[in-house]
């Protein structure tokens, strides 16, 4: 028995998958960051593809990019409702899948790209790698998110300026501390614009519950963390600056930040106690 959709006769099918493999995965790389999920995402459209009666698909790539683009935005946002980790990013090895493929990755997939999409909402992420990366129509993306393709149009937009306006992913301990201790002051103070100059104004919290997108909003949530007082201190969390709130000297949520030029990108934040415990806490 095997799990594969397909007869042993398919071979014809197999070999149009196979021609559009390089291509997908490119995408899924694109949209996950991650090479073993990238192929999880090609698996699963190729399950799916045996699936949907192939016989009546008059634009297999077109479907094909379709399914992917799907089933990584359910990826990513089953992603981050879990509010899991960041992924360790890892170039997408080109080779084995023809020539194709290398003139796909041949634009350059980097880090430092990859952590500016992981500042993205999955929407932004989806329209931003599927129309400006690989051409594909805003009338298909927008079918997509389920979206308008003025509304795929504009998610677009916001991820290109975050992209072209971003360098590497800030190295300066000591300037990332500064910004730490700016935000921990000013949301102990109530001071809503002194949050609003160290954060990116497309900045992006991230828990358990969901996703907060845009400066006002993420500072009007932070703005709570001025009850907590002197419990909230600078922390290193797994080696990423960001703040500790202490309870009787033991850390129970943590907010780790990922900085695009000299402001707060990315706010990951981690309330769970089992896996607050599992972080590598080191006060500052």
């Amino acid at each position: 028995m095997t799990d594969d959709p397909f007869e042993a006769g398919d071979d014809f099918l197999a070999r149009q998958f196979e021609a559009h493999r390089g291509r997908l995965r490119a995408v899924a790389y694109r949209m996950l960051g991650s090479t073993s999920e990238a192929d999880d995402a090609v698996q699963e459209a190729w399950i799916r593809l045996g699936r949907s009666g192939a016989g009546q698909i008059d634009n297999l790539a077109g479907w094909l990019t379709t399914v992917v683009g799907r089933i990584c935005l359910d990826m990513l946002r089953s992603r981050r409702t879990r509010a899991e980790e960041p992924l360790d990013h890892t170039p997408l090895p080109a080779g084995g899948a023809g020539p194709e493929q290398d003139a796909l990755l041949a634009d350059s997939v980097g880090v430092a790209l990859l952590v500016v999409l992981d500042t993205l909402t999955p929407a932004e992420r989806l329209a931003f790698v599927l129309h400006d990366l690989f051409g594909v129509p805003f009338e298909e993306v927008a079918a997509i998110v389920g979206r308008s393709p003025a509304a795929a149009r504009q998610l677009a937009s916001r991820a290109r300026r975050r992209v072209r306006g971003a360098p590497e992913p800030e190295a300066d301990l000591a300037l990332q501390r500064r910004i730490v201790d700016a935000f921990l002051s000013a949301s102990r103070e109530g001071d809503f614009d002194g949050l609003l100059r160290v954060l990116d104004p497309d900045v992006v919290a991230r828990t358990e519950a969901g996703v907060t997108a845009g400066a006002r909003a993420v500072a009007s949530g932070a703005m709570t963390y001025a009850r907590f007082g002197p419990e909230g201190t600078a922390a290193l969390i797994d080696g990423v600056p960001g703040v500790v709130v202490l309870a009787d000297g033991r850390p129970v949520r943590a907010l780790s930040f990922t900085f695009v030029r000299d402001r707060i990108a990315v706010i990951d934040i981690v309330l769970a106690p089992e896996r607050v415990a599992e972080l590598d806490i080191q006060v500052l």
